[in-house]
């Protein structure tokens, strides 16, 4: 009995041990302005607590370049997704990776969405977290995943001229 108790216990420590440290992810559905499904992001944290990755699985998008960022509030309320607010900025930066005072921590590099529509693709941001903080996509009740309909030119502030918000999913816990 004592030598079936140590294998449990031991059982037990490992499985603890394999999950310190795993990853934390969040799901965002993302949609058009009428509400119609466009695929999903899986926001995936980086070890140690910094930086985000995006796996986007899109459909039914325009073709071509288009800009995606982190919106301030987890609100996306179509047609024009204006309630999801300006880009997430908690350190009041100036937009654009090229921007020498920016980015914005919700400034993102571009992504194209093929002829047919569809979009398998992974971006990095590094400005942000699934943790705790002001850099949290949860900070402030949560945040928006936006597309929009142009591509970022990674300068102009406050947006990037990326024209109109196509569509959006909130980041909530």
């Amino acid at each position: 009995m004592t030598k079936q108790v140590l294998t449990i216990a031991i059982a037990g420590v490992l499985a603890a041990a394999a999950g310190y440290g795993a990853s934390k992810t969040a799901k965002v559905a993302l949609n058009d302005g009428s509400g119609k499904s466009v695929g999903t992001a899986t926001i995936t944290e980086g070890k140690g607590g910094t930086g985000v990755t995006i796996k986007l699985d899109l459909k039914g998008l325009p073709a071509g370049e288009h800009a995606l960022h982190f919106h301030q509030n987890a609100k996306c309320e179509g047609p024009g997704f204006t309630t999801a607010g300006g880009h997430f900025n908690p350190e009041s930066k100036k937009h654009g990776m090229n921007n020498p005072e920016g980015p914005h921590a919700g400034d993102m590099p571009n992504f194209t969405v093929k002829a047919n529509g569809t979009a398998k693709a992974s971006i990095s941001d590094p400005r942000v977290n699934l943790g705790d903080g002001p850099n949290s996509l949860y900070s402030n009740g949560g945040t928006a995943l936006m597309i929009h309909a142009k591509a970022d030119d990674m300068k102009t502030d406050p947006s990037g001229n990326a024209g109109d918000r196509i569509a959006c999913g909130t980041i909530t816990k």
